[in-house]
């Protein structure tokens, strides 16, 4: 019987030889991610943990990411809590603050391969179907059964198929791609669907696919996943896999789809989202002008080095627009020290970038970066929601790298292409 790719994975993880859409399994998944929420998780849980202990020790992933370094007494306590539970239950995949947002880490720490099945407390888990994983986000609840019993149900999904054709033309990025994506389809415009990538996807790197499998969420998909191809070994090799460490799974060529559509990559120009919908997009054209007062770079959306690294070929030689406080977010550790090495960072601080900490902080308003009422922040992060910056009278425009970065300059909304 021919499948889909989430079809297969999940009757390989089920222990069956095959699933249809709607079908609910039981399985194991490979890896359980959570951040500074594993400390209500473990609360959910603490007499049964105290009884029962942990059912799979491998299976946790805990990386705090969101409030770093803690910014209350609340948020240190929480942080307190979860590294008593690393200790007490000797969890060996613990990463303290400062490694990274959650979802770069898990990437670079060799925790993704492809035909895995991942979950995670955070709902941008999908990024590592960038890897060709089935990778989706549960809430605490889920997560906290995982802890106790290793096991959780899934209800296997419906599939788009997406043709891509064609490349991008830059300095258009997957950003523009993804969000193009999403304000064509709706922002559950494929609600509980896989969504399956094909076409010239060798066209796009690996960090582009990681941007864009990031977003799957925001148009309400349970995964977005790309094939297994020459760029994808290559990353893999580069983390130390060789092919026998993994088991690449793909759909078969005569498998069903809902729906099918077909994107030509080479008509996309550059867009933004804006307030207070993802979906609510226009081209940079359209609104162009609009004054800006922050600009957010980075994020596990479009902060890794080859983002960085675009925004600071745009800002080299000039400065940030008076009025305008730009905010440089690398994803990790690793990238803030190749972006360090590469001159990016020098790049980026001559021109007037402040350069945060790895993690979450601004991006759902937790930590550093809050806007004030009336404000308009323009942003690589991926969602744009009323009060998602810490203040409902805000508004956040979402926009890719280089659009981030040209509007930095000018202190209003700017096509890139505009920008030299």
């Amino acid at each position: 019987m021919p499948m889909t790719f989430a079809e297969k994975v999940l009757a390989q993880k089920a222990g069956l030889d095959s699933v249809v859409p709607g079908q609910i399994v039981t399985v194991r998944p490979d890896h359980v991610l959570m951040h500074d929420n594993a400390s209500a998780i473990f609360g959910k849980v603490a007499d049964a943990l105290g009884t029962y202990g942990i059912a799979n020790r491998e299976m946790p992933v805990i990386i705090l990411d969101h409030v770093i370094p803690a910014a209350s007494e609340k948020d240190a306590a929480g942080h307190k809590k979860i590294r008593q539970a690393v200790e007490r239950f000797s969890l060996p995949h613990f990463f303290d603050i400062g490694r990274g947002i959650c979802h770069q880490v898990m990437m670079e720490e060799r925790f993704v391969r492809p035909g895995q099945l991942i979950l995670g407390s955070d709902s941008h888990t999908c990024t590592y179907g960038a890897l060709g994983a089935f990778a989706t986000g549960i809430d605490r609840t889920e997560a906290a059964a995982l802890l106790l019993t290793g096991e959780t149900w899934l209800k296997v999904p419906n599939t788009f198929r997406i043709v891509l054709r064609r490349a991008l033309k830059p300095p258009v990025s997957a950003k523009d791609l993804v969000l193009s994506l999403i304000g064509k389809l709706g922002a559950d415009g494929a609600d509980y669907r896989a969504v399956e990538f094909h076409g010239s996807v060798g066209t796009l790197s690996m960090d582009d696919r990681m941007t864009i499998a990031n977003m799957g969420v925001e148009m309400g998909a349970k995964i977005f996943v790309f094939p297994v191809d020459h760029s994808t070994r290559e990353w893999l090799s580069s983390r130390g896999f060789g092919p026998d460490a993994y088991e690449p799974v793909w759909a078969d060529v005569a498998a069903t789809y809902e729906r099918e559509i077909t994107f030509d990559l080479a008509e996309i120009v550059p867009v933004v989202a804006m307030p207070h919908k993802v979906d609510k997009v226009k081209p940079v054209t359209e609104v162009a002008g609009l004054p800006i007062q922050q600009a957010l770079l980075g994020t596990c959306t479009n902060g890794r080095l080859a983002d960085l690294r675009i925004a600071a070929d745009l800002l080299k030689g000039k400065k940030v627009a008076p009025g305008v406080r730009l905010l440089a977010l690398p994803a990790s550790r690793e990238v803030l020290q190749e972006a360090i090495a590469s001159g990016v960072v020098s790049t980026l601080i001559e021109a007037g970038a402040v350069v945060l900490p790895p993690g979450c902080g601004p991006c759902l308003g937790a930590h550093q970066g809050a806007l004030a009422p009336g404000e308009r922040c323009i942003s690589t992060a991926n969602r744009n929601f009323k009060g998602r910056m810490g203040c409902k009278e805000a508004e956040i425009v979402l926009a890719s790298p280089a659009t981030v970065a040209a509007s930095a300059i000018t202190g209003v909304i700017t096509d890139p292409r505009e920008v030299g």
